[in-house]
């Protein structure tokens, strides 16, 4: 089953479930996947699906820290519910062994040695672990990869 067909199925439970906090983070997160496929002409696919969710996830992160900073923990507690709903939808993360261990893997595949390379390598490494794991993480590793 897709992972977009996947997200319907637990709409159409969670309104037989009568549960609108986590029906309304499911429609917006099918709106949102429907508004990217209808901006690119096409049906997405399980990676689309996944960067649009890790899209929404970064969002949702930035307004529970401005909710908190503005003293607003309602706001804060129903956006890290969203948080929840959307993170059961992306694939399982690696641990930073793993993510390291990629790393070290397309230095050696590409023959990156400095920080001139770090585009190339980024490039080989977004694909192989885009919802797998944290892109800044993997920005930092490659750095600290490419530096010593």
């Amino acid at each position: 089953m897709s992972l977009k067909t996947r997200i319907t199925e637990d709409m159409k439970a969670a309104m037989k479930a009568r549960e609108p906090a986590r029906l309304g983070a499911i429609r917006l997160l099918l709106a949102a996947i429907k508004q990217k496929e209808v901006d690119e002409r096409g049906e997405l696919d399980d990676a689309a699906v996944v960067a649009v969710i890790e899209k929404l996830t970064k969002q949702r992160k930035d307004s529970v820290t401005q909710y908190e900073a503005a003293g607003r923990q309602e706001l804060a507690d129903a956006e890290k519910f969203e948080i929840a709903v959307l993170a059961a939808y992306l694939p399982e993360k690696m641990s930073t062994a793993e993510t390291a261990a990629a790393v070290a893997a397309a230095v050696a595949e590409t023959g990156a040695t400095g920080p001139a390379d770090m585009g190339r390598l980024m490039a080989v490494l977004k694909p192989r672990l885009a919802g797998k794991a944290d892109m800044a993480e993997v920005s930092k590793l490659v750095k600290a990869a490419l530096a010593g």
